[in-house]
């Protein structure tokens, strides 16, 4: 969330409804705005601040519902703020935000909240789980900006003098929006590369040769792709740690499509073996001859050296997956943790 409040009052405190409602000096009228603004934009840090520490919409549902609360007694403040010398402009404007923001927490957050459960099964449903949450912050600083426009207006009209500043909870909302977009940038393209192993190791399970061979050509070009566009990306601020075990684990998800062509092989001479022995089982002892003995045995001593080899991938691509996965996991959250500024 990128609403960036940049008003400093060095003289006005915060002035209770009853004196509002009747202000006729333009500095009290305008500081009583800003105070709602104020309160509103905390405790929008405090949500989004809590959203990404706590990597779950649903653990941080509490902070949604008591911004809603926040807002809500805003709404009924602005409502019961008359104009200011019959000019409606400001409070109207600072109600519109207001009442927009209520509308995104209770609709578009509430939605946000939902997909985010079936965000994981899917890279479509991902993507479009990380663009809500986009537009909807869009719709929230567009409101902003408008509102934005006129409280600058109002100031000028009625000649107060604001003291622009970098307030340090404009710095928070500045950064929190440059870190999303970095690390939802990294993560999708990932997230592809994942899911489609996901879909080969799906494959695997249930002995699906057909669908092994596409779901291993899929992992195979969507990590090979995901490396070029990794390639333009810079590092955030000096920190190449994110950048790095995205490179790695998208490396891996390479490799691991190459050497997943040996598995196959070894199914087929599962099913083949199975099928030689029902056949050779179905023969009378009198009937089997020394050549089919002979013939069966080698299956079972080819069998024996696929299945030495297919252990052997299997080995060594679970602890190359382990170790690149943890890698991923621990440099997503240590990235959050260190970039992503707190809030209350």
């Amino acid at each position: 969330m990128r609403a960036v409040f940049i008003f400093v009052f060095t003289f006005i405190s915060f002035i209770h409804l009853s004196q509002a409602q009747n202000m006729t000096v333009a500095t009290e009228y305008l500081g009583y705005v800003g105070e709602q603004c104020k309160l509103i934009s905390n405790d929008m840090m405090a949500y989004s601040s809590a959203t990404s520490h706590n990597k779950s919409a649903r653990k941080v549902e509490k902070k949604r519902l008591e911004l809603m609360q926040t807002i809500k007694q805003a709404v009924t403040n602005m409502r019961k703020l008359k104009p200011f010398n019959g000019d409606p402009a400001l409070r109207d404007s600072a109600l519109a935000y207001f009442q927009i923001t209520s509308a995104l927490l209770n609709e578009d957050y509430a939605k946000i909240v939902n997909m985010e459960e079936i965000a994981e099964q899917s890279y479509d449903a991902m993507e479009a789980f990380m663009l809500a949450k986009e537009k909807a912050n869009e719709r929230a600083d567009k409101a902003y900006l408008i509102f934005d426009k006129e409280f600058e207006a109002f100031a000028a009209k009625n000649k107060i003098r604001l003291i622009e500043s970098s307030s340090k909870l404009s710095k928070k909302m500045e950064e929190a929006s440059a870190v999303y977009k970095y690390y939802n940038r990294i993560y999708l393209i990932f997230f592809k590369s994942y899911k489609d192993e996901v879909y080969w190791m799906d494959a695997l399970k249930k002995g699906d040769v057909n669908a092994m061979e596409q779901t291993k050509n899929a992992l195979f070009a969507s990590s090979t792709e995901g490396l070029k566009n990794m390639s333009p990306i810079s590092t955030y601020k000096g920190d190449k740690t994110l950048k790095v075990a995205c490179e790695r684990m998208l490396e891996f998800y390479k490799h691991e499509a190459s050497k997943s062509s040996e598995l196959p092989d070894f199914l087929l001479k599962n099913d083949n073996i199975e099928k030689r022995k029902k056949a050779l089982e179905s023969k009378k002892q009198a009937d089997r001859t020394q050549q089919d003995v002979d013939a069966f045995n080698k299956l079972v001593a080819d069998f024996n050296a696929a299945v030495t080899k297919y252990n052997q991938v299997n080995t060594e691509l679970n602890k190359k997956r382990s170790d690149a996965l943890d890698a991923w996991n621990k440099a997503a959250d240590n990235f959050l943790d260190n970039h992503m500024p707190s809030h209350r």
